[in-house]
C-alpha cells in the first residue's frame, strides 16, 4: 500500500502548469490584481466545499471522495487549458478549488487509518514524509517536462491541458485501495448522519485547545506559503530576462529553462526533506520542539526574503524561495502527524479538512491584497522589477509573530 500512496502523491503533483501558473495567467493579459483574484475564488472555492467534504469522506467513504477530486482536477485542467474569457477561467479555477477540497485531508486520513490497521501508529512522520517525498519528485518531473513545453511551444497554456493526463491515471490508482480503507462511520450515512459528525467535529476543534493551537499553526504557516510560493515565478522571469547570457534565447525560453531548473532543483531537495523528516523531529528532541525550530527558520528566511528583493538581489531570492520549500517539507509531515496523534481517528478527514479552510482562508485574504500592492509598485511595467515584489513577505507576518511567541513561550 505504501507504494500506491506514494504513486498517488507522484502522480497527484505531475501538475505540469504549477511552475509557471502565474505566467500563463499573464499571458492571457491579467494584471497580478486579477491573477490575485483568481487565487482567491480557487480558495474560497474550496472553502466553501472543505468541511463538507471532509465530513463526506468521513461518513461516506474517503475512496470514493478521492475519486470525485480527481475527476475534478480533470475537467479543471481542460477547461483552464481551453479557456477563452476570464468567466472559464473562473470557472476552472472553482472546480480546481472544489477538487482540492475532496482530496486535502482525506488522502492522509487513508494512510493514517492503514496505519492504525497495520499497528504502526508511531511511524506517522516517517511514512508520511516518504509519499510525501514521490509527489516532490513528481513535481520536480512536472517542472522540467513544462520546462520543456514552453520552450519549444513559446506557449506557457499549453502545460493545462497536458496535466489532465496523470490525474486521470490516479483514478486508475485509487480505484485499486483495498474497499476496508473505504468504511464510514459506525452506525449508518447518509446527509444527516454527515452533518451530525461535522457537527460534532466543529466541537471538537472549539473545545479542545490542542486543535486549536494546531489549526492557528496551519493558517500561519500554510497560509503564508501558499501565498508566497507561487512569487517564484515571477522571480525567475525577472531573474532570467536580466542574464546577460544565453542570448540565443528569447525571454520566455530563458524563463522556461531556468524556471524549470529552479523548480525541479527545490522538488528533488524537498523530497529529501520530506523522506527525512522523522529524523529532523527526532533530532530536535520531539514533534514540537521541531515545529518551534521551524517557525524560528521560516521567519528568519522570510526577513532574508524582504532583503533580497528589496535589494534587487535576484540570487539570493531565489535561494530563500528554495529553503522555504525545504521547511515546508519538513514541517508539513511532523504537523500533519500532530492532527492523527491529538485528534479522533473517526474524525481524521474532518479535522484535517478543517485545518486546510482555515489555511485556504488566510490565503484567499492575502492573495488580491498581495496582487494589488505589486500591480501599484510595478507601475504597468509587463517585466516586474524585483524590488515591485517584495509585498509578497507581508504574508510571512503571522509566521513571524508566531514563531516569536513560541520562541519567548514560558511552557516550552
Amino acid at each position: 500500500m505504501i507504494a500506491r500512496f506514494s504513486l498517488y502523491g507522484f502522480l497527484k503533483n505531475l501538475r505540469f502548469f504549477e511552475a509557471f501558473l502565474i505566467l500563463a495567467l499573464r499571458e492571457r493579459g491579467l494584471d497580478f490584481l486579477a491573477i490575485g483574484g483568481l487565487i482567491a475564488v480557487r480558495e474560497i472555492a474550496g472553502n466553501l466545499s472543505q468541511i463538507p467534504s471532509g465530513a463526506l469522506a468521513d461518513a461516506l467513504g474517503r475512496r470514493r471522495c478521492m475519486l470525485v477530486s480527481m475527476a475534478g482536477y480533470v475537467v479543471s485542467f481542460l477547461v483552464l487549458g481551453l479557456a477563452s474569457n476570464n468567466m472559464l477561467l473562473v470557472a476552472g479555477m472553482v472546480f480546481y478549488g472544489t477538487a482540492d477540497a475532496f482530496r486535502d485531508g482525506t488522502h492522509k486520513a487513508l494512510i493514517y487509518s492503514w496505519l492504525r490497521q497495520q499497528g504502526r501508529e508511531d511511524e506517522r512522520t516517517k511514512v508520511y514524509g516518504y509519499t510525501r517525498s514521490w509527489s516532490k519528485l513528481g513535481s520536480a518531473l512536472s517542472s522540467l517536462i513544462a520546462a520543456a513545453l514552453v520552450f519549444f511551444t513559446g506557449s506557457f497554456a499549453s502545460v493545462f491541458l497536458l496535466s489532465a493526463i496523470p490525474a486521470a491515471l490516479n483514478l486508475l490508482n485509487l480505484a485499486t485501495y483495498p474497499a476496508s480503507l473505504d468504511a464510514g462511520i459506525p452506525g449508518g450515512g447518509g446527509l444527516r448522519q454527515t452533518g451530525r459528525h461535522l457537527l460534532e467535529s466543529f466541537r471538537e476543534v472549539l473545545g479542545k485547545a490542542s486543535i486549536r493551537r494546531l489549526v492557528a499553526d496551519s493558517v500561519a504557516v500554510e497560509g503564508s506559503y501558499t501565498v508566497v510560493k507561487d512569487y517564484l515565478q515571477v522571480v525567475v522571469q525577472a531573474f532570467a530576462v536580466a542574464l546577460p547570457v544565453h542570448l540565443a534565447m528569447n525571454g520566455d525560453q530563458r524563463t522556461a529553462v531556468l524556471g524549470g531548473l529552479a523548480y525541479a532543483v527545490l522538488h528533488i531537495l524537498s523530497s529529501a526533506a520530506s523522506r527525512k523528516a522523522h529524523h529532523f523531529e527526532h533530532r530536535c528532541g520531539g514533534t514540537e520542539a521541531a515545529v518551534r525550530r521551524i517557525y524560528q527558520l521560516s521567519a528568519g528566511a522570510m526577513v532574508v526574503l524582504a532583503g533580497a528583493l528589496l535589494g534587487g538581489l535576484g540570487w539570493l531570492a531565489l535561494l530563500v524561495f528554495i529553503v522555504l520549500g525545504l521547511l515546508q517539507n519538513l514541517w508539513r509531515p511532523i504537523h500533519i502527524g500532530r492532527f492523527d496523534r491529538d485528534g479522533e481517528e473517526q474524525r481524521a478527514a474532518t479535522l484535517l479538512s478543517i485545518e486546510s479552510q482555515a489555511s485556504s482562508l488566510a490565503a484567499a485574504l492575502w492573495a488580491p491584497l498581495i496582487g494589488a500592492m505589486i500591480d501599484h509598485l510595478r507601475a504597468g511595467a509587463d517585466t516586474v522589477p524585483l524590488t515591485a515584489l517584495w509585498p509578497v513577505c507581508l504574508a510571512g507576518l503571522p509566521m513571524l509573530t508566531a514563531g516569536l511567541w513560541r520562541s519567548f513561550r514560558k511552557d516550552k
